[in-house]
């Protein structure tokens, strides 16, 4: 297995990795922008132990790549409550797990991102469209969008049930989660910024339902005018007196 190790010089950040026949490859900060783009790395790990917040925004901007590769943040067990959903890693590691632990994770880790991939059909194509759930993208006619974390699980959650009407309160349960206390306005706040994002072209994918919610609209399938093939009363005439 071939790894990348994201990290600012701490070397020993994951002590159980010399343990590994695993072939490890150190990066610093300053070139972890095209970490995503090496064809060899079957897993990335992600040095979370310091400036939590710098992290976060690695790993979503490694996720933002397009890159199919799986993302492992290693942290502290301090840290430990910091890291969440919206990080878009696919594990994380406590830099205390032992050899046996480290292995059994990237070896789950590793082979659960290759079936994703290999499925491939999990890809949402809806008119100019595309989502891909696996690399957390959304790209509008070639295009790629720049969405929060919050702003692509909504629109994938409508986009995967068209025509279908949730709430604000469903919306809240699907998308943030039972745990959430804010309020149903949060709901509002993403969709404007999705709309926006989206374009004035593109913007009505996501319709209102006034006093119930929002829905996902498929956009107009665009058709080819056909000629009218009834000759007008005008070239009949002319015809005639042709043939007079």
């Amino acid at each position: 297995m071939n790894l990348l190790l994201l990290t600012d010089g701490h070397a020993e950040v994951l002590p159980a990795l010399d343990l590994l026949p695993y072939a490890v490859q150190i990066l610093p900060r300053d070139d972890w922008a095209g970490a995503a783009k090496d064809p060899h790395a079957d897993a990335i790990l992600v040095d979370a132990c310091t400036q939590l917040t710098q992290a976060r925004a690695a790993c979503r901007a490694l996720r933002g790549s397009g890159s199919a590769v799986p993302f492992i943040a290693l942290v502290r067990e301090s840290g430990l409550a910091a890291v969440g959903a919206d990080w878009c890693v696919d594990d994380f590691l406590l830099t205390t797990a032992g050899p046996a632990e480290v292995a059994a994770r990237l070896s789950m880790v590793v082979g659960r991102r290759g079936q994703q991939v290999t499925a491939g059909d999990d890809l949402i194509h809806i008119g100019d469209l595309t989502i891909d759930p696996h690399s957390y993208t959304t790209r509008l006619r070639g295009e790629a969008l720049a969405l929060t974390y919050k702003e692509f699980e909504l629109l994938k959650f409508l986009a995967q049930q068209p025509g279908r009407v949730f709430s604000r309160d469903q919306l809240l349960r699907e998308v943030w989660g039972y745990d959430y206390f804010g309020g149903t306005r949060t709901v509002d706040v993403h969709v404007r910024r999705l709309r926006a994002k989206l374009g004035p072209r593109c913007e009505t994918m996501i319709g209102t339902v006034r006093q119930v919610g929002y829905k996902f609209v498929m956009p107009p399938v665009a058709t080819r005018s056909v000629p009218d093939a009834t000759p007008s009363m005008a070239a009949f005439e002319e015809s005639l007196a042709a043939v007079r």
